[in-house]
């Protein structure tokens, strides 16, 4: 057991404190934040990766709402200095889209807060009074993903309040955890159902395909599993049941023969039908593609002639002769 496991060292003040803080979170921050960590492992191959990123929110008293974050750089092998000037860039820029949105904390992905974010948390404050510190712990959602229990599933985030702790007439630095709440507005939830979906999984064309998909599968498995039936029987393994026999005689006769030549004929025309349809729109692409491909040339080429002097349209109308007036 490392020294940071101990309660000695923690730099977490037990349940029993409570902070006062309302704080909402935002869906942004969560995606964002996630899609920061995921990123970070691919692109590092690193089993814990180390990222770091900023919480942009509005506050009004006690009141905190955490709408946006942005990525962090840091500077040194160890990742324990913070590179200002990026952090001030990157604040300048969202300010100027975001006017109502102001740096309020930080984020980082860590099973608990430990010694050296408190170091971090340092640097922090000289944009803000008391940054608030948002945790991403992935063990926690791999725990809440594989509980059977409604009240384990939780999400993976934590939020700390800053705060002074005195004990043997010294003070140091410590976290409160802040409970939050998740607030979403009409936009967000739009925002993060088209993403659930799969960025443009919510057409209505994708919709219609995705039911005619899942009708053909039942469909397939219902007929293996008559299949299934009629082979047993004929092997002796399976009850012959008349009744259901019955009814497969009669659903086979009311289906349309394959080699019935109207069904044939039918088949082709909408076959047919199809192809032309496809056919009819690359050319429509090609047509388009060429006409582009003229208008430019004519464009070219005019001013082409308007810097050599001027076409045959213009000599005609100075009173030139030339090859307009041989043609005409």
């Amino acid at each position: 057991m490392s020294a940071m496991d101990t309660d000695e060292v923690s730099v977490v003040l037990p349940p029993t404190t409570t902070s006062g803080l309302a704080l909402s979170l935002h869906p942004l921050p969560i995606l964002n934040i996630s899609d920061h960590w995921t990123r970070s492992k691919l692109q590092k191959n690193a089993v814990d990766p180390f990222i770091l990123g900023a919480l942009l929110g509005t506050q009004n008293g006690r009141e905190v709402e955490i709408v946006n974050t942005f990525e962090l750089a840091v500077i040194g092998e160890d990742n324990a200095l913070v590179d200002h000037e990026f952090l001030v860039s990157r604040r300048d820029q969202y300010k100027q889209v975001f006017p109502s949105l102001e740096f309020i904390g930080w984020y980082t992905v860590t099973p608990r807060p430990s010694v050296h974010h408190i170091a971090l948390h340092e640097q922090f404050t000289g944009y803000c009074s008391t940054p608030l510190l948002l945790i991403l712990q992935p063990s926690l959602a791999l725990v809440s993903a594989s509980s059977s229990d409604v009240n384990a599933q939780t999400l993976p985030f934590k939020a700390y309040e800053p705060t002074i702790e005195l004990r043997d007439r010294k003070s140091r630095s410590v976290y409160i955890e802040v409970p939050y709440n998740v607030e979403t507005g009409e936009a967000e939830r739009i925002a993060v159902d088209w993403t659930a979906r799969g960025g443009g999984g919510g057409t209505s064309l994708e919709s219609h395909l995705q039911t005619q998909r899942s009708a053909v599968k039942m469909l397939h498995e219902r007929i293996l599993l008559l299949i299934k039936y009629v082979t047993d029987v004929i092997a002796g393994t399976a009850k012959s049941d008349p009744t259901i026999l019955r009814s497969l005689v009669a659903l086979l006769a009311s289906l349309p023969a394959s080699e019935n030549k109207h069904f044939r004929e039918e088949f082709d025309t909408e076959y047919e039908d199809v192809q032309l349809t496809a056919f009819l729109s690359s050319l429509t692409k090609s047509t388009n593609i060429l006409n582009d491909l003229v208008d430019k040339h004519i464009l070219l080429t005019s001013g082409k002639e308007d810097r050599g002097g001027g076409g045959p349209r213009r000599r005609m109308r100075q009173g030139v002769p030339g090859d307009w007036d041989r043609f005409h």
